[in-house]
């Protein structure tokens, strides 16, 4: 298995979820097993050598890789959830994406002040969502070590909404 072949199953599906945006369907990794795991283990391998105490992931493609990942990497998992997901107390912040406005929500004792969190999501596309994750942490005390993506969308400049942090993707478009 290589990043290619797991590039290769990736399916776009043109005008989804709205016209003008190209969903990356990654339905077809998840269903192949060797390709999920290589991707799990890409992913842990870019993480290699980073002390960290949690992965924060946000719904809902951000559990898909960040659980087992935080599984395999020894360390908690954080829901970041879409509002009233989550029983309470609760912090939110709002943001935009490239085809609306969403929010979303960590519970308030979901970090420790100082511990470090690794943001793992499947995409990075404007990096709203990302930034949104990286907010709440911040507004707990914890410190975001680095962003880490499955995919990247260069040309919409995610990167830039998240300058100044370590941003690690496996395949780009």
């Amino acid at each position: 298995m290589t990043l290619d072949a797991v590039k290769s199953l990736i399916r776009e599906i043109p005008d989804f979820p709205k016209k003008g945006i190209d969903f990356k369907d990654i339905t077809p990794v998840l269903r192949d097993k060797e390709a999920f795991n290589y991707s799990i283990n890409m992913l842990a391998k870019a993480l290699e050598g980073k002390n960290i105490d949690l992965i924060a992931g946000s719904e809902a493609r951000g559990f898909i890789f960040g659980a087992p990942l935080a599984y395999k990497m020894g360390v908690g998992f954080i829901p970041v959830r879409k509002p009233r997901k989550l029983p309470p107390t609760t912090i939110k912040y709002e943001y935009e994406l490239e085809y609306g406005i969403d929010a979303l929500e960590m519970q308030k004792d979901a970090i420790q002040k100082g511990q470090r969190i690794i943001i793992v999501d499947d995409l990075l596309a404007t990096g709203g969502t990302a930034y949104a994750v990286l907010k709440l942490i911040e507004q707990l005390g914890g410190i975001v070590d680095s962003l880490l993506f499955l995919i990247e969308l260069t040309s919409l400049n995610g990167r830039k909404k998240l300058d100044g942090y370590d941003i690690i993707s496996l395949i780009k478009y």
